[in-house]
């Protein structure tokens, strides 16, 4: 079995890449979301529509940070779990 710190200090194991497929339901999910965009911004005029567009960058921007802070936190809930198993185990 191989170190995972180690696999993880020299590059070999990136946490991002350990998704699994998008399932059928997601898919539909984003499917829709995607349509909807596409029919509210050709309804937009040109000034509204480069508007609408800097908003869901910026939702984008937040969603990514807001992402990876919940992937820290839930690692970090991980290793206290795993300290609390060799500490009072």
């Amino acid at each position: 079995m191989s170190n995972v710190i180690e696999e993880l200090y020299y590059g070999n194991l990136e946490p991002q890449e350990l998704t699994t497929e998008i399932t059928p339901k997601l898919k539909k999910k984003l499917s829709a979301l995607a349509k909807k965009e596409e029919e509210l911004t050709a309804m937009l005029p040109e000034k509204e529509r480069e508007l609408f567009t800097n908003y869901v960058n910026a939702h984008n921007e937040f969603s990514s940070i807001s992402n990876s802070d919940c992937f820290i936190s839930g690692f970090r809930l991980g290793a206290r779990f795993a300290c609390d198993m060799f500490i009072k185990g």
